[in-house]
Parts: structure tokens; sequence; C-alpha cells
């Protein structure tokens, strides 16, 4: 016998009940969406821009906690100069003009914690921080604190003593700016200072492979050029000429041996150390006066660059020697088959066409500056993270 449809007090059926339940659900979600489309409405046009900019800035902010900004400070130096300080930071950056450089960061901005690890970029004969400051950008956003001391005679500011006067100074001037840093309880509090690293190229790659334990002297120096002044000219007489292929070749080579030996007869030992700094990078260093066997067994952790068309420190007669003896004992941190002397700068300044910086300096024809160089730096920082990080 056939039952009859189940029903409930209403005396509807299960599927009018359901028919039912789906149109009060449809009607009450077209209820709220009108509800919250005249509260939109009513919202003024700047307070609905001001959600917005809340929310865009709470994106902001989580980037911004994952990438540091590029704090700047800069402290005294004894004996006059300064101290420039690159850290990580959470204040906004701001555009910076130093001279021809267009650059930027947060001026005495907070500082934020990194890794605990201070760098220590020593600049090249006539240099600035400016040079180094993609180098100092890469290493503060890997977390370290980056110091570049002013060396005194042989900066942009003051090059009046370049060469050996400089590179007997220069090490003292690398141990300072790692005090004046510890003197700076805003940095000094995030860091370690008993492991310290130390990047230099060109006149500051002599002064990385000082503090390595290399020993130098100034009639190393005067050897160097009276047996291969040639082939290294620039090495020996610096900025001041070159050596064209012509009649006056003969005499500018007289000219420089004779004020070279009169200058550089001193055969006392140079050195440097100081026992805080554990990682060394050398880039196209002078290096001829050094005597490669005390590089043998390196006071630090020790990476080399290597730019083949350096023609301003020939590789044969500086890096390579060094490498030579302390291999397998340091490392090559990249090899540049197509880089100059002037690989180590970045920004690179303005050269005067035709100068001998110019000449020096440029990047040869097949150097890829855009893809290369954002490759070196953060090698360099693989190095120091590496090897600041295995230190006891």
């Amino acid at each position: 016998m056939r039952q009859p449809p189940i029903t409930h007090n209403s005396g509807m059926t299960p599927l009018q009940i359901a028919q039912r339940s789906r149109t009060s659900i449809v009607r009450a979600s077209l209820l709220a969406s009108i509800k919250l489309a005249a509260v939109w409405k009513a919202l003024s046009h700047r307070h609905a821009l001001l959600i917005i900019c809340v929310c865009l800035l709470a994106i902001g902010q989580s980037a911004h906690a994952q990438s540091p900004t590029l704090g700047f400070m800069q402290l005294p130096q004894p004996g006059g100069g300064l101290v420039t300080v690159f850290y990580p930071s959470t204040d906004p950056e701001m555009p910076a003009i130093q001279g021809p450089f267009k650059l930027s960061w947060a001026a005495n901005g907070r500082v934020s914690r990194g890794n605990g690890h201070l760098v220590v970029i020593s600049h090249g004969s006539g240099g600035s921080p400016w040079v180094h400051a993609d180098l100092a950008r890469v290493l503060v956003h890997r977390g370290f604190t980056v110091a570049l001391p002013q060396h005194s005679g042989d900066n942009y500011l003051d090059p009046s003593e370049p060469g050996p006067a400089s590179w007997i100074k220069r090490p003292t001037e690398v141990s300072q700016s790692i005090d004046a840093v510890a003197g700076s309880q805003s940095l000094a509090a995030n860091l370690r200072l008993d492991s310290v690293g130390l990047f230099g190229g060109s006149a500051g790659g002599h002064t990385a492979l000082s503090m390595a334990g290399g020993k130098w002297s100034k009639a190393r120096f005067r050897n160097h050029c009276e047996e291969h002044i040639r082939d290294d000219f620039s090495s020996c007489v610096g900025f001041f000429t070159l050596l064209n292929g012509d009649w006056l070749d003969g005499p500018k080579i007289w000219l420089a041996k004779a004020v070279i030996a009169a200058r550089f007869s001193n055969d006392a030992i140079q050195g440097g150390s100081d026992a805080r700094i554990k990682s060394v990078v050398a880039m196209v260093p002078f290096a001829a006066d050094f005597d490669p066997a005390s590089l043998r067994q390196p006071e630090t952790a020790l990476g080399l660059v290597i730019a083949e068309k350096d023609i301003n420190q020939v590789p044969r007669f500086h890096v390579g020697a060094i490498l030579a003896a302390c291999e397998p004992r340091c490392e090559v941190v990249m090899r540049l088959p197509e880089g100059g002397h002037g690989s180590m700068l970045s920004p690179m300044p303005p050269l005067e066409i035709g100068s001998v910086a110019q000449r020096l300096l440029s990047d040869p024809p097949d150097f890829d500056r855009e893809q290369l160089v954002p490759a070196l730096n953060s090698r360099i920082a693989d190095f120091f993270l590496r090897t600041l990080a295995s230190t006891p």
C-alpha cells in the first residue's frame, strides 16, 4: 500500500523545505551584499583610499622586514678623517649625492640586527667609500655591517702620499676603523667584533695581504721595478704616465728607475696584523713587493680575485705570484677572464677621455659589467659568510 509523503507540522514536504531554504539563503546573501555596497558607498573617497594605503603599507612592511635598507653614518677617525659605515636599517632610504655618484641610504637610520659580523673595506689609492657602495649594499643585504676607513694621504680628498708611505699606515687605520665601530653603542650591540672580515682592492688589496700575514719591503718594490718596469710600468710609476711605444719610453724608464732607487732602498720588513680579522679577500692587489713565502701559510682565511686583463697590476707579477705560494691554503673567490683593474670599482667613477686613468681603469671591451660585478659581489659575501661563520 502506497505511503503518504512525510510532512512536518507545516504540512510541507522535504523537497519544499529545501527549496524554501535555498531561497532564504539567496535572499540573505543579496541583502548582505546590498548592505555592504551601501556601507562602502557611504565611505568617502578619502576613507577608501586610506584603507587601500593601509593594506599596501602592510604588504610593504612585510617585504621591508625581509630586506634591510642601507643605513649610513660616519664616525671620527683618529688623526683626522672619517670612517664611513653602512649597516642594516629599518628606516627608508633617501637619495644621496656624493660628487658624481647618485646613491641612496638611510642617513643615521635606526640600526637593525644583521648577522653579527663586520667587514672592513680598504679602498684603493686615491679612492673613496662611494666606489665600493654596490659591494657594501650586497654585504648589508646579507646581514653585514661594513666600515671603510679613510686612508691618510691616499684618498680622493688628499692623494699626497700614495704607495709605500701609505701602505705602512693602512693596517693601523683598518684597526682604528674596527675600534670606531666598537665605540658606537648602537652598532657594537649587534656585532661580534672578534671575528671581522677585510676586503681590499689594488692598494687596498695590498692592505688585505698585509693583514693576512704578508711581509713586504720597499727594497722588494725597488727590485721588482728594476727588473720588470717595462712589463709592469704602471705598478712602478702609478697614474703619472704610460709607455706609448715611442722614443720617449727609454727616458721615462730611466727616470723612473732613478727615482725609485733613490726613494725605496730601505729593506726593513713591513706588515700588519689584528687578531680580530679572521677572513680576507684581496682583489687585484699590488703584491710584487711581498715575499710570497710569507703567505704560504696565511694567518686568516684568504680569498683572491683575479682580473686576467689587468694592465695596472699585471697578474703574473702580483696576485698570480701570491696564489702560487698560498694554494691550497687560499682560494680564488672569482677569476674574471675579461676583467681589468677597474672591475673592483662599482659604481665606476667617470673617467676623463684619453687620461691615464681611463687607460688603466676602464673595462676591457668584452667585460660584461652588468652581469659579472653583481656575481662577484655575491661571491665575496658568500666567502665572508662561510669563513666568518666557521670561526670558533
